[in-house]
């Protein structure tokens, strides 16, 4: 059964990063009880950085715990706490290999919809203090997911993660995440998509 573990929300700051100041809200720090969640974010929560995150269809960043032990065996770490990787919600189960866009799901009071893979940034680099992490997400099929939401409500860390529909395309994280970042992949897609068109 996918459960919603935790609940994370942050607000933009400016952070000292190689001699430069970082506009950034990847710092998260779970919160308790529940929390309203509401069309484009998660009350408490902002985006440093509008162009590349946020937004009705990034309203919500998702990200695995079995994804945190794997990054931990990888990389000799034990100090990951929730909302590291910058998401909202981290959560058991829903993994990148079986989430496809389109999937719908209930978590509490609200209603969510996957929408894209994370598309990553540098900045994901600066809170993990691990400067490859953005390109190793990728290369390791690792990304997270985003939500956006289609009915507002509340959640709570523990709340049960029920899928109510199905997105029908079969377009994993992973194969998505390639999509966006490889341009010949990138190419042959859209080209089978607008030939699929009437």
């Amino acid at each position: 059964m996918a459960r919603l573990l935790s609940v994370t929300v942050g607000l933009p700051r400016d952070v000292a990063w190689q001699g430069k100041t970082v506009h950034t809200a990847i710092w998260k720090t779970p919160v308790q009880g529940r929390r309203m969640v509401r069309r484009l974010n998660i009350d408490g929560d902002g985006q440093g950085d509008l162009a590349g995150h946020g937004g009705e269809h990034r309203a919500v960043f998702v990200y695995q715990i079995d994804s945190y032990h794997y990054w931990q065996s990888q990389l000799g770490r034990s100090d990951f706490t929730y909302g590291q990787f910058g998401e909202n919600f981290t959560v058991e189960g829903l993994s990148d290999d079986e989430v496809c866009i389109g999937d719908r799901y209930r978590i509490g009071g609200a209603v969510f919809e996957v929408t894209q893979p994370r598309v990553t940034c540098y900045r994901v680099g600066i809170r993990t203090n691990e400067p490859q992490m953005a390109a190793l997400l990728v290369a390791h099929g690792r990304p997270g997911f985003y939500f956006r939401v289609l009915e507002e409500g509340e959640v709570e860390a523990g709340d049960e993660i029920v899928q109510i529909a199905g997105g029908g395309g079969g377009w994993a994280a992973p194969r998505s995440m390639r999509c966006f970042t490889c341009p010949v992949t990138r190419r042959a897609n859209w080209r089978r998509r607008c030939a699929s068109r009437p």
